[in-house]
């Protein structure tokens, strides 16, 4: 693991404890509710469609709420994430849960030395692919561990979203970042994470911005056929100081300019051959 890399899991190791607080992830109400499932599948369910009886691997997991949310749906899960408190965190949530989860902890690059087998369904959800500097042999390794027949599913915040200057507050979508993939990260040092008020020590991190073909042609290389992109003008999150928050809590932009650039993507792919179950 390189230095980019060791930083970023220091920052991730650090959100646990504020992503696990009460005004975190919302871990308690999780748990202590058998029927609730996140915000964030219950979106990635009605594009997916049932999970009962599939397997299903879970790509940069973290604390597990989402890969959960799978298993309470019928999926067998598997998650896997780098951070040890995340692991860690996921698999006392599963035990508290009653839930039966497998949490492998592992970089993603060396995750085939550490998962065997092949999934029904391979899920890779927002805020997963900035972390990567390699998408090729990203979509190259979660590929290989799609069975013949079964799909790849990703949703993510959009490349063109993520080129905007955040830190403006007067309605104007300003470009600041780069769209197009470049070797050297962006450094964005914030001592507060994207949810919960917990402060962090270790406020450095490391990004890499991946164009919208970038992905659809690494899924390709991969040996995976599109059968479904889509764009999307809500976040999961405040991005922009002047969004707007909805009743489903998700995020959108003023109506005068919500149709200005695309907050979300998703892709689904399958890998060709015998049908999955």
């Amino acid at each position: 693991m390189d230095e980019y890399r060791k930083t970023n899991l220091a920052n991730w190791d650090e959100r646990v404890a504020g992503h696990m607080a009460p005004d975190g992830y919302g871990v308690d109400q999780f748990i202590e509710n058998p029927t609730r499932i996140t915000s964030v599948v219950q979106h990635d369910a009605a594009k997916i469609g049932d999970v009962s009886g599939l397997t299903l691997l879970h790509s940069q997991c973290h604390i597990g709420t989402d890969t959960l949310s799978w298993a309470r749906l019928g999926a067998t899960v598997t998650g896997l994430d780098f951070s040890p408190k995340a692991i860690d965190a996921a698999r006392g949530i599963a035990a508290r849960s009653g839930l039966d989860a497998t949490f492998v902890e592992t970089e993603l690059y060396d995750a085939p030395e550490h998962i065997s087998g092949t999934f029904d369904l391979v899920y890779t959800s927002v805020g997963a692919i900035c972390w990567m500097p390699d998408l090729t042999k990203w979509a190259q390794i979660l590929a290989g561990f799609v069975k013949p027949g079964g799909r790849f599913w990703i949703r993510d915040s959009h490349p063109a979203l993520m080129a905007l200057d955040d830190t403006r507050d007067d309605e104007q979508l300003v470009v600041r970042f780069p769209y197009f993939h470049q070797a050297t990260p962006i450094n964005f040092p914030d001592e507060a994470s994207y949810l919960g008020s917990a402060t962090l020590e270790n406020k450095d991190s490391y990004s890499w911005a991946h164009s919208i073909a970038d992905v659809i042609t690494a899924l390709m290389d991969a040996g995976l056929t599109l059968e479904r992109v889509e764009e999307y003008k809500h976040l999961d999150w405040q991005f922009l100081p002047f969004m707007e928050k909805q009743e489903d809590e998700t995020w959108v932009l003023p109506e005068a300019i919500r149709d200005n650039v695309p907050m979300q993507f998703s892709i689904l792919s399958k890998k060709p051959g015998a049908e999955s179950k």
